[in-house]
């Protein structure tokens, strides 16, 4: 999705952000290392990073952007959560969108990669 979005955006961004880079977060994303962090604490369910990352996240970027952040963050959780409980597949991994985007992330380097369906 941030993909696609950063197209229709005409936005020069890099997909190594998702795999954690704080360098590459900065790139075409305004607030991105610390959107990053706070993305990353949302989903360890960490709260002391959470607090922390919001907090540096509120400090530069205002209220408007942390309540999108904590918006985006709670819908994907909640997206998830649905999608899993009522067995809504995954989408067909053999895209030749899907094989660029692994490749490009290298997310065969993750031990959980072993379970992913092909």
């Amino acid at each position: 999705m941030l993909r696609a979005s950063a197209k229709t955006n005409q936005t020069e961004i890099d997909l190594q952000s998702i795999r954690g880079s704080a360098n590459s977060a900065t790139k075409g994303i305004e607030f991105g290392s610390l959107l990053l962090r706070f993305a990353e604490s949302v989903a360890r369910r960490d709260t002391v990073t959470i607090a922390a990352s919001r907090n540096a996240l509120l400090e530069s970027a205002g209220p408007l952007v942390v309540v999108d952040a904590a918006g985006v963050a709670a819908n994907f959780q909640r997206m998830v959560r649905i999608a899993d409980s009522i067995g809504i597949p995954v989408d067909d991994m053999n895209t030749e969108l899907g094989q660029q985007v692994r490749a490009e992330l290298k997310l065969e380097e993750f031990a959980s990669a072993q379970n992913t369906l092909s």
